[in-house]
């Protein structure tokens, strides 16, 4: 008898152990993602001191906004408003760039480091990795672009007012030229068109970053070089066109622009999400983007450190 007791794993009415709970798929991504945040603090800090000196530049306008709108036109009120209307856009930029060199940097950093045999050691596949890294740059950079951008139109626009107010003048044509609600879903719209329309060129920089030894920038600006020999060998610029075409066809393919109103983004009527989403740049970038990924997943897995 106390053989076979011996024998149990636990007691005869004791409930056996629960089976370890499984962990959603989402959770290795999310913390991945934070990782990348924890290591990377320049993600989040670059943009805000941007977003900083974007906001006391514009406020120091703003202390001049009720003499330029005192007795003004309806074309000096837009002029004085503007630097409102600008000011996301040195924000945006700075995410921009800053996705750029993060991919640049993402898988090349850990292989000199040599802190991808820590990494490695996690249960966490290089598959998930890399789609922690390359949501960096596609999806969190854009949200933080989104937030900072936000806030800084709401400050100024506050600040605004109250100066406004507190000279006896109605904040009314400051808010109706600058259409603040208006304008939020047309950030996040253009956030969003960019970050696809570049899915491709933040693939080609992953794959880069996972397979160059050294100073992958020079590798990253291959496509130019092949452009610079045909021009030599074929008196031929498609090639140049198409990477054109892909850094500044986002604009073209996203937006309606008016005649004669140049490249000015300020009413919703101007969105095209249909036009977006039904242009063949978009779809091939998208493939480019997904294959590069599975080459830069394959060289993570089979590369060594440097």
């Amino acid at each position: 008898m106390s053989s076979h007791q011996d024998a149990l794993p636990y007691e005869p009415f004791e409930q056996p152990p629960p089976a370890p709970a499984r962990m959603a798929e989402t959770r290795p991504l999310y913390w991945s993602i934070r990782r990348e945040l924890w290591e990377n603090r320049s993600l989040y800090l670059a943009p805000l001191i941007v977003a900083a000196i974007v906001l006391f530049a514009s406020a120091v306008n703003t202390l001049a906004l009720p003499r330029k709108m005192r007795s003004a036109t309806a074309s000096e009120i837009a002029a004085a408003v503007m630097p409102h209307h600008m000011a996301p856009a040195p924000i945006m930029l700075a995410t921009l760039l800053i996705g750029f060199f993060y991919c640049l940097e993402a898988l090349h950093g850990e292989r000199r480091d040599r802190s991808i045999l820590f990494w490695k050691s996690l249960p966490v596949s290089d598959r998930m990795t890399v789609l922690s890294k390359a949501s960096i740059p596609v999806v969190v950079l854009p949200l933080i672009a989104f937030a900072l951008s936000v806030i800084t139109q709401v400050v100024l626009l506050q600040l605004g007012t109250m100066l406004l107010l507190g000279r006896g003048m109605s904040p009314a044509p400051l808010w109706s030229e600058l259409r603040f609600f208006e304008g939020l879903p047309i950030m996040l719209y253009g956030l969003t068109v960019h970050a696809l329309w570049f899915a491709p060129i933040y693939g080609w920089l992953l794959l880069v970053s996972a397979w160059a030894r050294r100073v992958p920038l020079l590798w990253a600006v291959l496509p130019l070089a092949v452009s610079v020999v045909e021009r030599i060998l074929f008196n031929s610029t498609r090639f140049l066109a198409m990477l054109g075409y892909r850094f500044t066809g986002a604009m073209k393919e996203g937006f309606v622009f008016e005649p004669g109103k140049g490249g000015n983004v300020g009413r919703l009527s101007q969105l095209d999400p249909v036009g977006f989403l039904s242009a063949p740049g978009l779809w091939l970038g998208l493939l480019v983007a997904v294959a590069c990924l599975a080459v830069a997943v394959r060289l993570r897995r089979n590369r060594e450190p440097i």
